[in-house]
């Protein structure tokens, strides 16, 4: 009794996952034999622009907050370390160079930490 259960578990998981994949979309061919098989659309990955943007978004607030707690002169100095660095440390000097938005977040920022 134990084996048919476990079998019958292990089909109803199947039929539920299908209709899971299917309630997004599915295609429906006929074949050779007359039969009208459904399948489901395969998902296309698409590229997550949302978050993409927000992390952006995230760096350039940190770079700002970060220039506005040190300074844009201690900024430029440690900037101008990494560039001195290995091949990982410079990839982080270019990432962290100053650009005019980090400038702007560092001058509206710096009233909260002085």
């Amino acid at each position: 009794m134990t084996y048919s259960q476990n079998g019958f578990s292990t089909r109803l998981r199947k039929v539920q996952r299908t209709h899971v994949r299917m309630a997004r979309g599915y295609d429906s061919k006929v074949g050779a034999d007359g039969l009208i098989v459904f399948r489901p659309k395969r998902r296309k990955m698409s590229f997550p622009l949302r978050g993409f943007v927000l992390m952006i978004m995230g760096v350039l607030l940190f770079k700002g907050l970060i220039m506005a707690q040190s300074g844009a002169d201690a900024y430029a100095a440690r900037i101008a370390v990494l560039e001195q660095g290995t091949v990982l440390e410079q990839a982080g000097a270019v990432l962290m160079y100053a650009d005019p938005v980090t400038q702007a977040i560092a001058t509206k920022a710096a009233p909260l930490f002085w």
